[in-house]
């Protein structure tokens, strides 16, 4: 096996790319809005994919860093590495795709990501690329159906039915009329609840002189505030992220 500086990362079609992440993402699902998809390669194979689109909250979040254009920046929508990679090489990857857009579409400045603490991680490879912590908040965006699947409700502004403003058209009484429901209240209609946990919003500036409007956390307070996870359980400290034993992923 080769070591991280052996990677390759470069762009790659979306078909190749979302085939990638429905089998190794956590959520087993693809963002639609993904419109530029980064492989990361190894001794002449995918072992890693990242998809990059507008946002789903687009207007929610051009705010966060000062001048910011309406296409000024990107959402970093999934993220999926398999196990075959070496230590370091998810934010060695990370590195390569922001030079790359830097070089090759430099009216982008910064990256938009989030870490779902409720499910998975806390955002530990962000942290080791130099993503900027900017919020910890409880989780209210995923919720859980009676089936047992997971959705967002920015979904229900995003298509579903949606208005756009995150509500919900829901088709009741004996004329068939239709309402607009809070995407909440729907969720709730449908006996879903949302998962416990937290989520973390990270942003990347690739452009140095940019300036945030918003404050900077220091990454202790994942902790101060109990959202640490690694790998889908709870830590409580850095002590509780390292294997335990020498069989174990570092990752």
């Amino acid at each position: 096996m080769g070591k991280a500086k052996d990677i390759i990362v470069k762009p790659i079609k979306s078909d190749i790319a979302n085939q990638f992440v429905k089998k190794f993402h956590y959520s087993g699902k693809v963002t639609n809005n993904s419109k530029l998809h980064f492989g990361v390669f190894l001794d002449g194979r995918l072992h890693g994919v990242a998809s990059f689109g507008p946002g789903i909250d687009k207007r929610k979040t051009i705010g966060l860093v000062k001048n910011t254009g309406w296409n000024d920046f990107l959402e970093l929508n999934r993220l999926a590495f398999d196990d075959y990679l070496p230590k370091n090489s998810e934010s060695r990857a990370l590195s390569v795709m922001f030079k790359l857009l830097k070089k090759n579409a430099p009216h982008i400045k910064w990256i938009l990501s989030y870490a779902d603490g409720s499910q998975c991680g806390d955002g530990s490879i962000y942290r080791a690329t130099g993503f900027y912590l900017t919020k910890i908040t409880p989780n209210k965006s995923m919720w859980k159906l009676p089936d047992g699947n997971v959705v967002c409700h920015l979904v229900f502004s995003a298509g579903f039915g949606g208005t756009g403003k995150d509500s919900v058209k829901v088709k009741y009484g004996k004329t068939g009329e239709f309402s607009s429901w809070p995407s909440v209240k729907y969720l709730k209609h449908l006996g879903a609840e949302p998962i416990e946990g937290f989520q973390l919003r990270y942003i990347f500036l690739i452009d140095k002189t940019c300036e945030l409007n918003v404050p900077i956390l220091d990454y202790s307070e994942i902790y101060s505030q109990g959202a640490g996870m690694y790998k889908g359980s709870k830590v409580k400290n850095e002590i509780d992220r390292k294997p335990k034993t020498s069989d174990d992923s570092t990752k």
